[in-house]
């Protein structure tokens, strides 16, 4: 399987030239013969939507959005969008479309309300953590924040995925002092390929919004050894594809049985006894 990681800025508030960017790089990535093309967190609209005065959200079943891939019907695509959904709520979503059309979106579990980030004041947070089949294998998508849940990588895994794909816009810390963003992303998709034995993408933007976001790159996808297999630069827009192979997933999973085992019973007894003795239910 062959995967671009499009690590390209946003223009905020402006949909249709990035969309416009999103169909020029789909292009690109059919013209090499790729099978999916993963886009950032929110490519469609930029981050900041504090900023836009203007209505930028849509359904995950947009036709501007289910024809990315019109000109380029064997690549699939990774959309992150502001997503409309019924009655008052929106979501920051991250939608998966082959040449059929939408096949599955996220809708972000975990809003960070952190330094500058505030996206529970924009989004509703979504309610359920689902793997998705595609015609190359079982995946699941971890927006930004999500991954930074471990449970969240953990269920998905138990629900067959051999791939997480974790669109992202993170920005450096205006505190440094508390956690490197770089670092700290290394080690959470190294530490999830490796012990849950599976395909890591990491895909991250580029470029500023406003005085504090400044969005690094450093996408990269991991292979289930942990072993990196690709890795582009920091601080600069790259559109990179690399060479996977879904054997892996099942020939480690075989050599080093960790995730065969999972007990499921025990985990949701246990959570559930935390959950009535006063936990987050």
């Amino acid at each position: 399987m062959r995967i671009t990681l499009a690590q390209a800025a946003s223009q905020l508030g402006d949909v249709e030239a990035n969309l416009a960017r999103a169909k020029e790089i789909v292009r690109q990535a059919g013209r090499e013969r790729s099978d999916l093309v993963v886009f950032p967190e929110l490519f469609v609209t930029g981050y900041a939507l504090g900023r836009v005065d203007e209505d930028v959200a849509m359904g995950a079943d947009d036709p501007r959005l289910t024809g990315l891939n019109a000109h380029a019907l064997r690549t699939d695509v990774l959309m992150g969008l502001y997503e409309d959904g019924l009655g008052v709520h929106s979501y920051n979503s991250a939608a998966y479309y082959d040449a059929s059309g939408l096949v599955h979106s996220h809708r972000k579990l975990y809003l960070p309300t952190y330094d500058v980030f505030e996206e529970r004041k924009h989004f509703s947070p979504g309610q359920t953590m689902r793997a998705f089949d595609t015609r190359h294998g079982r995946m699941a998508t971890l927006i930004c924040n999500d991954a930074w849940q471990p449970q969240l990588a953990f269920l998905a895994v138990q629900d067959g995925a051999r791939v997480l794909l974790m669109p992202t816009n993170s920005s450096q810390s205006r505190f440094p002092e508390r956690y490197d963003s770089q670092t700290y992303w290394r080690d959470i998709t190294v530490f999830y390929a490796r012990m849950f034995q599976c395909y890591v993408v990491f895909c991250n933007r580029v470029g500023d919004e406003g005085e504090h976001l400044r969005f690094w790159g450093g996408s990269h996808v991991v292979d289930p050894w942990g072993e990196i297999v690709c890795s582009l630069p920091d601080d600069e827009e790259a559109i990179v594809t690399a060479d996977i192979n879904l054997a892996n997933v099942r020939k480690r999973r075989r050599e080093v049985p960790l995730v065969r085992e999972a007990r499921l019973g025990l985990l949701a007894r246990e959570a559930s006894r935390l959950a009535e003795e006063g936990g987050d239910a």
